[in-house]
């Protein structure tokens, strides 16, 4: 009768307290394991990719054939430490900026229909 407001909740938390933890985790389940799945088809191999890119760029040299990110098909006489100097077609050299290689083909590979 004369129980106050604040007593009567801590009473009803307290009677539900380990059902309502499981309900919880039970309910969470779910979201947990759409995160998992993300993580492992998505965000892994997103990963991966972007470290194996950065490796092909650090390692390229003198000779190798590369395209940028614009499109520009041409190969590397001079490799410096943020730059690279590309000739596009003979006794035309341009300088781009290493991270905007998009594919680097070593020298003295064969085309893939050869």
């Amino acid at each position: 009768m004369f129980a106050t407001p604040a007593f009567a909740q801590t009473a009803g938390a307290t009677a539900a307290g380990p059902d309502g933890f499981l309900a919880m985790i039970i309910q969470f389940a779910p979201l947990l394991l759409v995160f998992v799945v993300f993580y492992f088809l998505i965000l892994r191999p997103q990963q991966k990719r972007a470290r194996d890119q950065a490796a092909t760029i650090g390692a390229v040299k003198k000779g190798d054939s590369v395209v940028t990110a614009g499109g520009v098909l041409g190969k590397v006489t001079k490799v410096e430490d943020a730059f690279v100097e590309v000739e596009i077609a003979p006794s035309i050299k341009i300088r781009v900026v290493k991270s905007t290689l998009a594919d680097v083909t070593p020298l003295g590979s064969k085309p893939a229909n050869d």
